[in-house]
């Protein structure tokens, strides 16, 4: 089953980086970026060392629900164009990721979630789409949990 890296809107992204509230209704913190650790989730590449960056809340969930969490992500402070595709993105980097499948309630599918090697993870998402109950899955941070970006169907 094809899949695809499915990047942060372009539409929130220039809200954003425009000062606009984020998921904690607080202005994005502005930073310039330090070492090479540090993922753009619009653009899906990482943000050169010493460009500037920004540091915000983000909840990747449509509605309000016990599921719907919320946490840390990193954008470009410029415009930075939309990434996304069937190939890696250039920001999975680490060596290993937490992939977790969400059902059309965007709520967790029990069963779903694993920490897989960077180099299984188009295979392993290719596996839990072709479960039903699965609308989407969500790639984060196999040290910390930090939302990545998704992985749809194409």
């Amino acid at each position: 089953m094809p899949i695809h890296f499915t990047a942060l809107a372009t539409e929130t992204v220039r809200r954003l980086q425009a000062g606009g509230a984020d998921a904690n209704h607080m202005a994005p913190e502005r930073h310039i970026a330090q070492g090479s650790g540090n993922p753009c989730r619009h653009c899906l590449s990482m943000i050169p060392e010493g460009a500037p960056m920004l540091v915000l809340a983000h909840r990747p969930f449509p509605v309000m629900q016990p599921y719907a969490e919320c946490g840390p992500i990193f954008l470009c402070a410029e415009d930075c164009r939309q990434g996304g595709g069937a190939d890696l993105p250039a920001m999975l980097a680490s060596p290993d990721y937490i992939i977790r499948g969400y059902g059309h309630d965007d709520r967790i599918v029990y069963g779903t979630g694993a920490v897989v090697p960077t180099d299984r993870l188009i295979a392993e998402a290719e596996a839990r789409l072709d479960d039903p109950r699965i609308a989407y899955l969500h790639v984060r941070s196999a040290r910390n949990n930090c939302y990545q970006c998704r992985i749809d169907r194409a």
